[in-house]
């Protein structure tokens, strides 16, 4: 999968109103600066969009599906009309189901559950955690980080090749990776997968809120998504693809919703007859909110005009690629290289900084909100820096004192709502950082390094 970049600049659009743009936070320094929001990659904000909308129907609020009342028929139509348009925006084929859940890793976590008990699972050491781990009651393949888009479809080639017994098999993939922002070749890894007798699930977390996602199109066999990062923060995320497996296992969560019918046998006991739609792994009152939440962001990123957006992400991302180069000091990580197309994802080291210490410096004297740490993917970010595995460092809990090397990274991350003035701050702000050094001492306190008040460094 490639961004196409030359075809688009003439298509760049503003970037959308999100919710705290005009939102100040006090310097260490003193005074107040307008918040730049640059962790995209953890929680993006909502849309405006999406805020109106969810205000809109707040009042109208009803229990879904079986309700009488006319709230509740308002609200059951109004959660499955969401279906349709989230089935829409991913492209859902025809006998596609769309599962809501909690978050992408609530919709792998799923996933695992309904795999067949023989199913052989492939995934990537490079994944973030809510794909790496939700397996491990299946015989799972971890397969090394690849270095190129071609070596990851040959690696993976020779895993399904040589798998013993030949039998069901689930390949997981990231689409764009959470610490890189680097697109995988997802359509090449589907046919891999697919010519092998394998199926796919795509980890669309970070791919979704930045570049069109088409399953038929990309001829995957499940798309995994969450809401919050999506500009829709209300609690809800997404599990589409096909319907067999999901059909054929028990619920993910037994209870009222997943089932159509339960009554008492002779002998004391229960019979359950399940649901085989969607509502079979949706037990429990559905998050309405955060379900219509999705569908209006859904809508308006496609009315917005997705090619747009891409188009002025990718104007931001070279813009930070640049100003980076420009400082010697910094080193930012990629498995596939500097040519390699990505998302609004960007993480790097500083020569001479504990990344903890560098992220705090920004925050504090600069009012520019990034992420440090490994990312919830520590396979990868320890590959990355070349580390050993049982090097110190934690995923947001780094060990090492300011001014101490740390087994961490800075991650910068951006969308559709990045006014381009918090961009130039960032790398104003990077730029003074490494030449000048901090202006406040810090210490580490809980495992975060925070700014020691009352005592100004001496610069």
């Amino acid at each position: 999968m490639s961004v196409p970049t030359a075809a688009l600049e003439s298509s760049i659009c503003a970037p959308l109103p999100v919710l705290g743009q005009n939102v100040t936070v006090p310097l260490v320094t003193g005074g107040e600066v307008t918040y730049a929001a640059l962790d995209y990659a953890a929680s993006a904000p909502a849309l405006q969009r999406v805020w109106d909308d969810v205000a809109a129907y707040a009042p109208y609020y009803g229990s879904v599906h079986r309700g009488a009342g006319y709230l509740s028929q308002l609200s059951t139509d109004l959660f499955e009309n969401s279906r349709r348009t989230v089935a829409d925006f991913l492209g859902c084929r025809a006998d596609d189901q769309v599962v809501f859940t909690r978050s992408t890793t609530d919709s792998l976590n799923l996933l695992a559950a309904a795999i067949p008990a023989d199913c052989q699972v492939f995934v990537y050491e490079t994944e973030h955690h809510a794909s790496l781990l939700p397996w491990r009651d299946a015989q799972v393949t971890y397969l090394n980080a690849p270095r190129t888009p071609a070596q990851a479809v040959e690696s993976l080639e020779r895993a399904l090749a040589d798998r013993d017994p030949y039998g069901p098999a689930l390949v997981c993939v990231t689409g764009a990776s959470n610490v890189t922002g680097e697109l995988w070749p997802v359509k090449e890894l589907a046919a891999a997968a697919h010519a092998h007798g394998a199926r796919i699930v795509l980890d669309a977390a970070q791919l979704a809120p930045h570049h069109p996602v088409d399953i038929a199109e990309l001829d995957v066999d499940w798309v995994a998504f969450s809401g919050h990062k999506l500009y829709a923060p209300f609690g809800s995320g997404v599990l589409a693809g096909r319907a067999d497996w999901l059909q054929a296992a028990e619920p993910y969560l037994a209870g009222g919703g997943a089932s159509r019918k339960v009554a008492r046998r002779a002998d004391g006991g229960v019979d359950v007859d399940w649901h085989t739609t969607a509502a079979r792994h949706e037990a429990g009152s559905p998050n309405v909110i955060g379900v219509y939440s999705i569908a209006s962001a859904c809508k308006a990123l496609t009315e917005a005009g997705f090619e747009g957006l891409v188009a002025r992400e990718q104007a931001l991302v070279g813009r930070v690629r640049e100003g980076l180069a420009e400082v010697p000091e910094v080193q930012v990580l990629s498995l596939f290289g500097d040519d390699a197309p990505r998302v609004g994802v960007i993480s790097f080291v500083v020569r001479g900084w504990n990344s903890s210490h560098f992220a705090a410096a920004l925050s504090a004297e600069y009012g520019i909100g990034v992420r440090d740490g490994l990312f919830c993917a520590h396979p990868l970010v320890r590959t990355l820096l070349g580390s050993d595995p049982q090097d110190p460092g934690e995923c947001g809990a780094p060990e090492a004192e300011p001014g101490e090397r740390s087994l961490n990274a800075i991650r910068v991350s951006f969308g559709a709502g990045t006014p381009d003035e918090h961009i130039d701050r960032f790398l104003r702000a990077v730029s003074e950082l490494v030449r000048e050094g901090a202006r406040w001492n810090y210490r580490t306190e809980d495992g975060r390094c925070v700014p020691d008040r009352g005592a100004a460094a001496q610069v």
